[in-house]
C-alpha cells in the first residue's frame, strides 16, 4: 500500500491524496459505502461502479462470518469474486458488534463471546480468530479487533476498554504477521484508537497505535451518541498525533456536515450506513438541502431530485414519481433513493477534494454546511 498526499488546504488541515491498494487506487478524501453482508442494500455493483464511482466498499466481519460463512467465501475465491466486485474492500473487525450487541455478548481478556442473533448459537471472537476470519474473507484493508465503548461511559470503563483494545491490537499484529495471505493480493491491517471522549486517553491511544507503524490508522468509538463538538475535539486531537504520511480513517461517521468538518481536521476515510438507511426511509440529501420525499409538497413536482447542473443527478426520475413509489411502497423507490444519496455523497467528497486541491476548501465548506442544514 502506498499513500501520497497531493495537496493540503492552506486554511485547514484538509488533505487530498491517493491510496494505492491491492485492487486499484482510492482518491481521498473518500466515503466508503457500507455493504454489511456482501451487498450495499438496494444497490447493484454495476451502479456502485458506474454511477457512484465507488473505489472501495465495506463488509462486516461478524455478519459475513455468520452468513454465508468463511468456508463459502473461500470456495468462491475470496470476497471480491464472491460478490463480483473488482474494487477495493475493507472489513471491520466485529468490534462495533461488541458495542451494538451489548445484550448478547460477554467481554473477557481473551475475547468476546457472542450469542448469535440469528439462531442463538454461541461464538467466541478472539483477536487471533478475527484476523483468521478476515484472512479468509480476503478484504484489502482489515481492521484490528477492538472494544467500542458506549457513550457516555465513566473514565475507568473507558480506560480499561482502551487498554484491552491495545492488548488485542498486539495480538492481532502478531497473528497477522505470522499468517500468510490466502489470495494473490496483499492485505493491510489498520489499528483503531479508542478512549471515548477523554482527552488523556485519546492521546495515549493515538500514540500507542501510531508506534505500530501500520499502513493506516483509524479512530473508533465516535458517532455513538456524543455531541458533535466532542467528536470534533477528539478527532482533532488524534489527527495531530497520527503520522502525517498514513491515511486516517474515522469509523462510522457519515452525516454530511460531520464529513466536511472532519475532513477539515485531517481525516481521509469515512464510512456510514446513513445515506442508504435514510434513503430507504425517504430522506434525500441534495446540494440545496435535505428532502423528505414522502411529503405531500412533492406530489406534483416533476423536477429532478437535485439541480440539473450537478453531475451526479439522475434526471430520469422526478420528485413526484419518487414520492409516488414511496407512497405505494414500491421497492424501486428505495433503490432510486439509495443510489441518489450515495451519488450525492460521492459528489460531496469529490467537490471537497477539488476545493482542497484548489486551496479554497474552508470557505466552500462553510457555505456547504449552511446549505446542508436546510430542510426543503
Amino acid at each position: 500500500m502506498k499513500f501520497t498526499i497531493q495537496n493540503t488546504d492552506i486554511n485547514s488541515k484538509a488533505r487530498a491524496g491517493i491510496i494505492e491498494a491491492s485492487h486499484g487506487k482510492i482518491e481521498t478524501p473518500v466515503f466508503m459505502p457500507v455493504g454489511t453482508q456482501g451487498t450495499v442494500k438496494a444497490v447493484h455493483q454495476r451502479e456502485l461502479k458506474n454511477q457512484i464511482n465507488a473505489e472501495i466498499i465495506l463488509g462486516n466481519t461478524y455478519h459475513l462470518y455468520l452468513r454465508p460463512g468463511v468456508d463459502i467465501i473461500e470456495k468462491a475465491g475470496g470476497i471480491h469474486k464472491f460478490i463480483n466486485w473488482s474494487g477495493n474492500i475493507l472489513t471491520d473487525s466485529g468490534g462495533y458488534q461488541v458495542y451494538s450487541l451489548a445484550s448478547n455478548r460477554k467481554i473477557t481478556n481473551d475475547g468476546v463471546k457472542f450469542k448469535n442473533h440469528i439462531d442463538g448459537s454461541t461464538h467466541l471472537f478472539t483477536p487471533e480468530k478475527v484476523i483468521d476470519i478476515q484472512r479468509s474473507i480476503g478484504a484489502d484493508i482489515i481492521m484490528a479487533f477492538d472494544e467500542c465503548p458506549p457513550y457516555p461511559c465513566d473514565y475507568d470503563y473507558a480506560k480499561n476498554s482502551m487498554n484491552l483494545t491495545h492488548k488485542w491490537l498486539d495480538r492481532c499484529i502478531k497473528r497477522f504477521n505470522s499468517t500468510e495471505k490466502k489470495y494473490e493480493y496483499e492485505q493491510y491491517l489498520f489499528p483503531i484508537a479508542q478512549g471515548s471522549t477523554y482527552k488523556d486517553l485519546r492521546i495515549q491511544s493515538a500514540e500507542y497505535i501510531s508506534k505500530t507503524n501500520s499502513f493506516g490508522n483509524a479512530i473508533g468509538g465516535l458517532s455513538v451518541g456524543e455531541p458533535a463538538e466532542e467528536m470534533y475535539a477528539m478527532t482533532e486531537l488524534v489527527c495531530e498525533i497520527f503520522p502525517i504520511d498514513k491515511p486516517r480513517y474515522l469509523m462510522g461517521v457519515g452525516n454530511p456536515i460531520n464529513l466536511l468538518e472532519n475532513i477539515a481536521l485531517g481525516v481521509d476515510m469515512f464510512d456510514c450506513v446513513m445515506p442508504t438507511r435514510n434513503a430507504r426511509n425517504g430522506m434525500l440529501f441534495t446540494s440545496r438541502g435535505v428532502i423528505n420525499i414522502k411529503n405531500n409538497k412533492w406530489k406534483d413536482d416533476f423536477s429532478a431530485i437535485d439541480k440539473d447542473d450537478i453531475t451526479y443527478v439522475d434526471k430520469q426520475y422526478s420528485k413526484a414519481y419518487l414520492r409516488h413509489l414511496f407512497s405505494v411502497n414500491e421497492i424501486l423507490g428505495k433503490q432510486i433513493a439509495s443510489i441518489h444519496n450515495l451519488g450525492f455523497y460521492s459528489w460531496l467528497i469529490s467537490e471537497s477534494r477539488k476545493h482542497i486541491i484548489d486551496g479554497d476548501f474552508l470557505n466552500w465548506k462553510k457555505k456547504m454546511v449552511k446549505v446542508l442544514n436546510k430542510r426543503l
